[in-house]
């Protein structure tokens, strides 16, 4: 009989010690296995057995607990704490199967040497020091930061620093601009390390001073990336919350007063290297705390410190398990109950925290993907890419979908079946048919002609007929511009004409002339074509209209007695009865698009409406440098580019040019409007879509 039989013995060095009460009040303790440094929660039951395991055997412990304490428990949850125990390998050894039950687990927790390359390139830990002889002398030195008036201090230097940074704010602002280059990258180098070292000893002297030891502090390598550890295990040991969660606050509030100290000294320093390092060992801080370290998301601070305050040990654990039991009663609505027992409340906390985490992560890693796969040679960037992509991302989704196929047994057809069935028939018939028959293009709307008008020599304004105009035609004159230096350049070109003329009629009368031949001929012969280029150049200076438009742009110091400077802007005029829309697309969309296709421009201004158009142009060279500078992703734009040494937009992909045309209705307002084009395409779809993109990365990528 179960009753009568002997409990298996417990290892000897096991420990037990009280914890923080549950979220319903019932207490519970922390079971810590020294040989594996795993803490685990007990609950009240599990205490009251595991307390009375001396009694060896199973009725003993049940009818002890049952009479000394106001539980009821069965020999079923007796069998339970023994197979939480087995599992967790927490018994003696005793017997040979128990012996070869360990060697079996190890052999099949001893990785790979592909498995183990993996692991020790996702994560390497190195101790570097042993910390506890060192914070037992230095934590007397310390304990002031602890005290309540330090705290009013730093809450009153901070309130402090912030107004008068507010105050400077533009000169604050300037200065991520204004710390640039190799001497920023030296100081950003130096600052991060400090205040990771001041982030890890927060932490430890916390710690020590709860009375948790510290046995090492080091360097761990996660994904290549060098961050700073301690470890602290030992904080589970503390049964209050409030300690545990000062341990978990200490590196953060340690980088802020750091932090804090940096902006003091920005505020008082003069300009200079001094204020350029406390400038970014200030924002370095404040930013990558915020962003990392207070993350709930990863492992980090903040995760720690959300699972204590809402006192959910294995927060991420017990998400994730409601995460997977809610996909599958929404996929499959197999009826199975909830991992744990709880609240409504705190179920869709759980819930939302799962997927939360779920989709911060899968960001996370595509971006570390993509950041190995920058970082190392092509090869080996390419290998790195597919492990983060296999390991992190596809690798658990394989993982879900095969315990699926493990319920197949249990599936009924059911609303949630059917509907997951619909589903999957939508997603694929979305994902094989073409019905994407129209692209998005980023455009500009303009008129069909527009012309700046610029000064074409140096002068000074005389008259400005236009200057009340806002229509003009063809000829028109639109400003009157007199040059002092051409005027006195052609009187000297009349004056030598006019002598030229002499010598050629009197040449017949005068040996001298006769002597130079026929150099006063050519000499006149170059003066008149001297004074006709003057003659023409004077006549630029009545700057005219080149056609029928509207005057859409004015210089607006324009004044008669103004100088002018050579190509300084006067006007702009455009045709404003008819208009046109640029737009461009990738390499990928060009070959959809075909002559005359139906076009449609929405501008970003919804006032103005949509214009119906018509594909005229398509250009097949790429657009070296955009024209446009609203599309350039500079000024807000939706084209991706950056700016050259000259000054120039340059596309950072390959983009062209698709010219739209009889535009609806032609109006043409005054400035140019950027928004979006909708053309009809060649239908694709997205499945066939993405094999070709794929298979074009992969071609390009292993430069084939």
């Amino acid at each position: 009989m179960v009753a009568a039989a002997a409990l298996p013995p417990l290892r000897q060095e096991l420990g037990i010690f009280p914890a923080p009460p549950t979220a319903d009040g019932s207490p519970s303790w922390t079971l810590h296995d020294p040989a594996s440094n795993r803490f685990y929660l007990l609950s009240w039951p599990a205490f009251e057995m595991l307390s009375r395991w001396g009694l060896g055997s199973f009725q003993a412990v049940v009818e002890a607990v049952n009479t000394e304490t106001t539980l009821s428990l069965t020999e079923g949850d007796l069998l339970d704490v023994i197979a939480f125990l087995q599992q967790n390998f927490l018994l003696e050894a005793a017997s040979p199967e128990s012996s070869e039950r360990l060697r079996a687990a190890f052999d099949a927790h001893r990785p790979g040497w592909a498995a183990w390359l993996l692991k020790n390139y996702l994560f390497i830990r190195i101790p570097l020091l042993r910390p506890q002889r060192f914070l037992d002398r230095a934590a007397p030195w310390v304990s002031w930061a602890y005290s309540r008036s330090f705290h009013a201090v730093v809450l009153l230097a901070l309130l402090s620093a912030l107004y008068l940074i507010s105050r400077r704010w533009d000169l604050f602002m300037h200065s991520f601009t204004a710390y640039r280059g190799w001497e920023g990258l030296l100081t950003l180098g130096c600052a991060i390390p400090l205040a990771k070292i001041c982030h890890e000893f927060g932490h430890a002297f916390t710690a020590h001073r709860y009375g948790c030891r510290v046995p090492s502090m080091g360097l761990a390598l996660v994904v290549l990336t060098p961050m700073l550890y301690t470890d602290t295990n030992e904080a589970w040991k503390l049964t209050s919350r409030r300690k545990r969660l000062g341990i978990g606050i200490a590196g953060i509030a340690a980088e802020m007063l750091l932090a804090l100290a940096a902006s003091w000294a920005w505020l008082i320093l003069p300009e200079g290297p001094g204020r350029g390092a406390a400038f970014i060992l200030a924002t370095t801080t404040w930013i990558m705390t915020i962003a990392l370290n207070a993350s709930p998301f990863m492992r980090f601070d903040g995760y720690f410190i959300l699972s204590d305050l809402l006192g959910i040990p294995n927060l991420h654990q017990r998400s994730f398990a409601f995460g997977r039991w809610w996909l599958r009663e929404a996929l499959f609505g197999l009826g199975d109950p909830p991992p744990e027992q709880a609240t409504a409340t705190r179920r869709r906390f759980l819930l939302l925290f799962a997927y939360a985490v779920w989709l911060y992560r899968l960001l996370i890693f595509l971006g570390i993907a993509l950041l190995v796969y920058h970082y190392f040679f092509k090869a080996l960037g390419v290998f790195l890419f597919a492990v983060e992509i296999g390991w992190f991302i596809a690798h658990p989704i394989y993982r879900e979908v095969s315990s699926w196929a493990k319920l197949s047994g249990r599936l009924r057809f059911n609303r949630s079946t059917l509907g997951t069935l619909l589903l999957v028939i939508f997603s694929l018939a979305m994902l094989a048919i073409p019905w994407q028959g129209r692209l998005k293009a980023p455009a500009v709307l303009s008129a069909a002609r527009e012309q700046q008008i610029v000064s074409p020599l140096p002068g000074v304004v005389i008259d400005e007929p236009a200057a009340d105009r806002r229509t003009v035609r063809a000829g028109e004159v639109l400003v009157r511009l007199s040059s002092p230096d051409l005027e006195q350049r052609i009187r000297q070109v009349r004056t030598h004409a006019s002598v030229s003329r002499w010598q050629v009629r009197q040449q017949a009368f005068d040996e001298e002339l006769l002597r130079q031949g026929k150099i006063p001929q050519r000499r006149l012969e170059g003066g008149a074509a001297e004074f006709a280029g003057l003659n023409e150049e004077r006549g630029q200076l009545t700057v005219r209209a080149p056609f029928d438009g509207s005057i859409v742009d004015r210089n607006d110091e324009l004044t008669p007695g103004l100088w002018l400077s050579r190509k300084e802007p006067l006007y702009v005029i455009a045709d404003t009865a008819r208009n046109k829309v640029d737009a461009y697309v990738g390499e990928r969309d060009l070959n959809r698009i075909a002559l005359g296709a139906q076009a449609r421009f929405i501008p970003d201004a919804p006032e103005f409406g949509a214009f119906s158009c018509r594909v005229a142009e398509i250009d097949r060279v790429n657009v070296p440098v955009l024209d446009d500078p609203v599309l350039d992703s500079t000024y807000g734009g939706r084209i991706a580019s950056r700016r050259d040494p000259q000054g120039a937009s340059r596309p950072e992909a390959p983009v062209f040019r698709i010219r739209l045309h009889e535009c609806s209705p032609a109006a043409v307002p005054a400035l140019r409007l950027r928004g979006v084009a909708h053309i009809e395409a060649e239908k694709r779809s997205l499945l066939v879509e993405a094999f070709r993109y794929a298979h074009a990365v992969v071609i390009r990528e292993m430069g084939l």
